[in-house]
């Protein structure tokens, strides 16, 4: 048995030092450079029988926390609301969650990102190549439906040299939103003013392609469209529908996923009548979280998935997991 043993011992030193002799000798392994880039961002999955493909425009940069982004919350209450949910505290990005459709017989996509436009952060602007990852030509296309008309929603219709991104694409939108946001005399300062007029490039050239849809209207075989004004006065939520599955599509009801739900009756900056958009949310979250319909929100963490449930005086975002096979 010792004889056994230390034939065994001698092999394994034997062993080791062979391996040792032929690291010192292997040659060193050229360094590999970071790739710096990120795959391209789009996340597709069913309602029914719709399939349904989530497409990244880029997030968008707000910089750092500021006071009264959320009307009453100071810098530091802002920072610290970010901080208690394990969030970045010098910069504040949201994300463009735009939704194309194929219901079988129509090729829908709600929203369109910033186009070629950088006004929120160098980061926008992907729309058109996570389309083309996806597998979707924009000549393919068949509508457009805007939740709203500011910038990160549809300056993505014209490109820079006047062409039609979209060229086959009936658009549907409130018809609030069109006269207020392609009349510059609404606008109450130079901001707003340029919105307006970057609005008016994107959407008077298409004026004969698009259609105005009601509160409540079916627009398109499985899309309601509901109005939901406060953020601006023609703000569009969209119930999708089919084989008694449902999303809905929030578009800005709330900016982010955890300031806005946790104090629902915050008025946000850019909201047009905050006090509506208040009141609009809190009914609009109280009917999704009672009904425990899924939802899909703009600018919430990527893909943007997930339900809502009440709590205490406001309400929690639950994200769904996300699907890695159909």
């Amino acid at each position: 048995m010792n004889t056994v043993r230390e034939l065994h011992r001698r092999e394994v030193l034997a062993g080791l030092s062979a391996a040792g002799l032929a690291a010192i000798s292997a040659p060193a392994l050229a360094k590999v450079p970071l790739l710096n880039t990120q795959a391209p961002i789009f996340y597709r999955f069913r309602i029914g029988g719709i399939e349904a493909t989530v497409i990244s425009d880029g997030p968008l940069d707000l910089g750092a926390p500021q006071p009264d982004i959320f009307k009453g919350v100071g810098k530091e209450e802002f920072s610290k609301l970010l901080s208690d949910n394990f969030l970045p505290t010098d910069k504040v990005k949201l994300e463009q969650n735009a939704l194309a459709l194929n219901t079988g017989d129509k090729l829908v996509l709600i929203d369109t990102g910033c186009g070629s436009q950088k006004l929120m952060g160098n980061d926008t602007g992907k729309l058109l190549s996570n389309l083309k990852a996806a597998g979707i030509d924009p000549k393919d296309i068949d509508a457009v439906a805007l939740t709203h008309a500011h910038p990160d929603h549809c300056w993505g219709l014209i490109g820079e040299d006047g062409t039609r991104i979209f060229p086959n694409a009936q658009i549907h939108m409130s018809q609030e939103d069109f006269d207020f946001w392609t009349d510059v005399s609404k606008a109450p300062n130079d901001m707003l003013k340029g919105f307006v007029e970057g609005t008016r490039k994107q959407l008077l050239p298409l004026r004969e392609r698009i259609e105005f849809f009601k509160d409540g209207q079916e627009f398109i075989p499985g899309i309601q469209a509901i109005s939901a004004p406060g953020h601006t006065v023609g703000h569009t939520i969209f119930m999708i529908s089919s084989q008694g599955k449902s999303l809905c599509n929030i578009g800005d009801l709330a900016h982010h996923h955890v300031i806005p739900l946790e104090k629902p009756r915050l008025e946000f900056a850019f909201d047009t009548d905050g006090r509506q958009g208040a009141s609009t949310r809190i009914r609009m979250f109280g009917m999704l979280a009672a009904q425990r319909i899924p939802m899909l929100a703009y600018h919430f963490p990527w893909p943007g998935i997930g339900y809502l449930a009440k709590q205490a005086e406001g309400f929690r975002y639950y994200p769904s997991p996300i699907q890695t096979a159909l």
